[in-house]
């Protein structure tokens, strides 16, 4: 049996129990693709992620990131920007 984590969501909904390796690796890639990019779209952020993990990946990458994201700002790894449109994010 795999690990699993029950992510967080900012706005304080329930949140989704996923595979805690897709997590992590997930995470990682975000985490990453903000200090490589600083202050990035959502859109920007998931191409990056995706060009990250492209063909070592299985599973729908933008579902994981936008699952990820809500969790990383849920736990204050990541800030939205606010009134910002598009979306934008930053690490604190």
């Amino acid at each position: 049996m795999t690990d699993r984590i029950m992510t967080l969501h900012p706005a304080g909904k329930t949140g989704v129990n996923i595979d805690k390796h897709k997590y992590d690796t997930v995470r990682e890639a975000i985490l990453q693709a903000l200090r490589v990019g600083g202050t990035l779209t959502f859109n920007d952020l998931t191409a990056d992620v995706r060009n990250m993990l492209a063909g070592t990946f299985s599973g729908s990458i933008s579902w994981y990131v936008t699952t990820v994201k809500l969790d990383l700002e849920a736990r204050g790894e990541v800030v939205r920007v606010p009134k910002s449109s598009p979306q934008r994010l930053m690490l604190p």
